[in-house]
């Protein structure tokens, strides 16, 4: 499992990103964990950090068998992610992820992605050998992204609450969705529509912890 927290301005991603990998490796059978984030200083959460960690993580997979799970939290728009360590800026489009993913050499992949408009990475991603989960779809914004919030509203839903108790990612995702809508309208913002796609192959391999 790969975490990384992108946008180190606000310490919520570094949170969300903490606080998802333990919750996953809670729930799962896992491997090594590599968690990075950046804050206001810089920090080691950059594209190419993450293509080096997405490899070096490939490395200790059996490639057929295993599943590697990355998440992802940041600030999003239409282009892709934001990425913001100190006075470095970056963008992680969905084409670079994807190539990122492709060069690992794993077939079986998990990818959640927190953040607005994260729906722009499920055409380029999302297949039957990867599953997507995004916090929005391609057209609306997600929420809940203050600074020294540990979660946002998506990471809040799906891995605080609903994945702590479900038998499935579907589940959880559900779950979450529900959550997120409900917060939504009580607070009157127009709806993020959290989106899953992908990943028929995928799910049969992620063993739920009793």
């Amino acid at each position: 499992m790969v975490s990384f927290g992108l946008f180190g301005d606000q310490s919520v991603f570094r949170s969300e990103a903490t606080g998802a990998a333990q919750v996953v490796a809670d729930r799962f059978e896992t491997g090594p964990i590599e968690v990075k984030y950046n804050s206001k200083k810089g920090g080691s959460a950059t594209t190419e950090a993450l293509a080096r960690s997405l490899q070096v993580a490939a490395g200790r997979l059996d490639a057929e068998k295993d599943v590697l799970f990355l998440i992802l939290t940041s600030h999003g728009s239409p282009d892709g992610l934001a990425i913001k360590a100190g006075r470095l800026t970056q963008i992680l489009t969905p084409s670079r992820l994807a190539e990122m993913l492709g060069a690992t050499g794993v077939r079986h992949k998990v990818v959640i992605i927190s953040a607005c408009y994260s729906g722009v990475f499920i055409p380029r991603l999302a297949n039957p050998d990867v599953l997507v989960i995004t916090a929005a779809d391609a057209a609306h914004p997600s929420f809940g992204c203050e600074d020294k919030a540990k979660w946002t509203y998506f990471g809040d839903a799906f891995f605080n609450v609903a994945l702590r108790r479900a038998e499935s990612l579907t589940d959880a995702f559900a779950g979450a969705r529900a959550l997120v809508r409900k917060r939504e309208l009580h607070e009157h913002f127009e709806p993020s529509n959290p989106l899953m796609a992908g990943g028929a192959n995928v799910q049969p391999l992620l063993v739920v912890r009793p």
